[in-house]
């Protein structure tokens, strides 16, 4: 088998534009969660979220490409042109072909879908853009980024809910790991902060009206955010062949189902996901130093995640430092595992460990060390990434220093 590390990483979310700014965001422990702004929040119950700001498409993309390209797309982009080129990977012969392209996304083009659904049955209008079927299609993003770099091999998009990204890497990280593809470029993008997406979740009652507060005995529900993360996934010796800057190494992932309930999380499948992940890297529990929790900031999340930690851990769970970030650019749904494992790279690479930000009282049933509302300076070998969804769906990935 293979080793596989990172050696790009792109985002565009609500804590910044690109990789740099959204660490720094981190680590100062910014909250990027603030009022909607788009048609028709006035009707909405809920009008907070973890919307990219400060963003223009016309800035970065031509009006070919926008007729094209939906939001999730646009965001997907900019996140892996700044992944592969931090990579310095350039995709033309052999390599092209043993290159492939795995996302994550829960709604794909749920901005498009709203836009046409408002057209055509609250407008009345009769015909639709010719290209809406292939601006909303869950693949686009994907496919895009394999005709912009020419990625020849494996492309396809996961949807699992709020695991769609954790899947897709883990999926990634199989393929070069087993020697099918040298190089991958994946993790996941999500934007269903349009009247529509907000209007379903919603009906849900899990989402909070002030903010994101995992962990605390205060929270109220989670907030939705949008975004992308993308990383270069990598043979081992193929990246040092050739001097690349090496940002982790991905050192084991596995994936579980409840099999239990549409909604309700349960703290086995959670815990076997964790176990799993573990084992498949031949994992050390002790050597685990934080994890970037799931942690969503509803009751029932945050509680069994913290129970399936502790199953896992035992007296090791003490010294745990585990952390929700999502209290600072929110849920990112299909996107979201992505995001969050920048929290994981810069706690193995910085030494800096990313907060949980609102957290105001303690809950005694999620009595481990969550890193309240300050970033702190820890040096990890082993972090851990929860991605639990809906559906009972869960996959974890690990991360080690090289």
């Amino acid at each position: 088998m293979k080793r596989v590390v990172i050696t790009g990483a792109g985002t565009i979310n609500p804590l910044g534009h690109d990789v740099p700014s959204t660490m720094e965001a981190m680590r100062e422990g910014r909250c990027g969660i603030g009022e909607l702004h788009f048609r028709d929040v006035e009707r909405l119950a809920i009008r907070i979220g973890g919307q990219v700001r400060d963003y223009t498409p016309e800035d970065r993309f031509n009006r070919q490409q926008l007729a094209l390209y939906d939001r999730f797309t646009q965001f997907t982009l900019i996140a892996a042109r700044e992944a592969l080129g931090q990579s310095g990977l350039d995709f033309n012969g052999e390599l092209a072909d043993r290159a492939g392209v795995v996302l994550g996304t829960s709604g794909g083009g749920l901005t498009t879908q709203d836009e046409n659904y408002r057209a055509v049955y609250e407008e009345g209008k009769n015909r639709v853009h010719p290209f809406v079927v292939p601006k909303l299609m869950n693949n686009a993003a994907a496919s895009h980024v394999s005709m912009e770099f020419n990625l020849r091999g494996p492309s396809f998009t996961v949807a699992t809910a709020c695991s769609s990204s954790n899947h897709a890497m883990g999926q990634a990280f199989a393929m070069v790991r087993s020697g099918l593809c040298t190089a991958m470029v994946t993790g996941g993008s999500e934007s269903m902060l349009c009247f529509g997406g907000v209007k379903a979740w919603e009906g849900l009652r899990v989402m909070s009206r002030d903010a994101c507060r995992p962990f605390s005995a205060t929270r109220n529900g989670m907030v939705q955010g949008e975004g992308a993360g993308l990383f270069v996934f990598e043979e081992y010796e193929h990246a040092r062949a050739r001097g690349a800057e090496i940002l982790a190494e991905v050192v084991g992932f596995a994936a579980t189902s409840d099999a239990a309930d549409i909604v309700m999380p349960s703290k086995q499948g959670a815990a076997r996901a964790i176990r799993g992940a573990l084992r498949d890297g031949g994992i050390d529990h002790e050597r685990v130093g934080y994890i970037n929790a799931h942690g969503t900031g509803t009751a029932a999340n945050d509680k069994t995640e913290c129970a399936a930690v502790a199953d896992v851990f035992g007296h090791h769970a003490d010294d745990l430092m585990i952390s929700s970030t999502k209290s600072m650019h929110g849920h990112l749904i299909g996107g979201t595992g992505a995001v969050e494992l920048l929290a994981c790279i810069m706690a193995l690479r910085d030494g800096v460990i990313a907060p949980t930000i609102g957290y105001e009282e303690p809950d005694p049933e999620c009595a481990l060390d969550v890193v309240p509302n300050e970033a702190r300076e820890a040096e990890v070998d082993v972090v851990l990434s929860n991605a639990f969804a809906f559906g009972g769906l869960n996959a974890v990935l690990a991360l080690g220093r090289v």
